[in-house]
């Protein structure tokens, strides 16, 4: 029988499949492998968002402003005095409303900020005309933080979030603190955050206001990955209570944007969310992070870690952390400190700043 194509012809046939592909139908689209989630790695910018809050028109002006960054990065400055320009007209057409959003004890407050913030915003835009990165850089973070302090103004009078009754033994941060870390390279501070990991912070708290981490030695250094410690001197691996004389675990905690509900003890791999991207992410330098056992997710008791950002090595949304550990803060000063520590090194003290009257030792 007569073949149907000869193996010449199978060859013709599959070369003008392909010449047709290329010259005549529309290629396929081909994106780059660029890490989603959220690509925000400034710690100050991460808190801000992750505020439980809803009031829009500030929000918008925050992101407006944070949206200067890569430009001034990129000395792109035609383009950072229009959107400086936008800023400004955002503050004019906004002002009224969320200074009416605000309760009455804050709007004299808001008021007089509001007017720093002008001031701010003119000399943003002298410094984007003048090119004058060092002077827009600090004028810009000093307008953040106002807007921030604005916006701490708006959160809830009552806690945002339900906590399992499961958990009502365990302490927990219903706000945020601040706390000082005393090492021996030196000092830093960071910011600890209940709202969106309140067992998670509760326990960190506790147990610094108690003085568990005093004199604890860095037990595991990896470079550009993890710097951990909290682990007792003696046989103990976390926090025994002395009242019950067993060791106290904290479950895993996570939250995701817009979600009603705080997840606890279920991996993001457990919930299927593979590209999710957590309110408090692992995306930036001197990411606090809650330690576990290989074996479970819920048995953390007082180890906890400094994520140590590296961008190529653990690009923001595809790390191997996000989903998995529970981070509850940020370091927001002593980052040259941060880099120094290696397992040589001790937590000599961490010392609660502000926010101690967040904790509570139970619901």
């Amino acid at each position: 029988m007569q073949k149907f194509l000869s193996n010449q012809n199978k060859l013709f046939l599959i070369l003008s499949i392909v010449i047709l592909q290329v010259f005549l139908l529309k290629p396929i689209q081909v994106l780059a492998d660029l890490p989603t989630g959220n690509a925000v790695k400034d710690p100050s910018a991460i808190l801000r968002n992750a505020l439980p809050i809803k009031q829009v028109e500030l929000q918008e002006l925050q992101h407006k402003l944070e949206e200067t960054s890569d430009l001034v990065r990129g000395g792109r400055w035609p383009a950072l005095t229009k959107t400086v320009t936008k800023c400004q007209s955002l503050l004019k057409k906004n002002q009224s409303k969320i200074i009416q959003d605000l309760p009455k004890d804050k709007k004299k407050i808001a008021e007089k900020t509001f007017l720093e913030l002008k001031e701010n915003f003119d000399s943003l835009q002298d410094y984007s005309k003048s090119k004058d990165k060092y002077s827009f850089i600090a004028t810009r973070r000093d307008a953040l933080d106002k807007i921030g302090g604005l916006e701490e103004y708006f959160l809830p009078s009552e806690f945002p979030y339900p906590i399992p009754q499961e958990f009502d033994n365990l302490p927990r941060l219903l706000g945020r603190a601040k706390v000082n870390i005393k090492t021996s390279k030196g000092d830093m501070k960071a910011i600890v955050d209940g709202y969106n990991a309140p067992l998670t912070a509760g326990a960190f708290i506790d147990l610094s206001s108690k003085n568990f981490y005093k004199d604890l030695p860095i037990n595991r250094a990896e470079e550009f990955f993890v710097l951990q410690t909290g682990d007792p001197i003696g046989e103990a691996i976390g926090y025994v209570d002395a009242e019950t004389n067993e060791e106290r675990h904290v479950p895993l905690e996570i939250r995701i944007p817009d979600e009603k509900d705080t997840f606890y003890n279920q991996t993001f791999e457990d919930l299927g969310l593979y590209t999710e991207t957590p309110t408090l992410p692992f995306a930036t330098l001197g990411t606090l992070g809650w330690s576990h056992s290989n074996t479970a997710v819920d048995d953390g008791s007082s180890q906890f870690f400094f994520f140590l950002y590296e961008a190529e090595l653990n690009p923001a949304g595809r790390n191997l952390i996000d989903g998995r550990n529970a981070a509850f803060g940020y370091v927001i000063d002593g980052f040259d400190v941060l880099e120094e520590l290696t397992k040589d090194d001790t937590i000599i003290s961490i010392d609660v700043l502000e926010g101690i009257e967040n904790l509570k030792l139970n619901a």
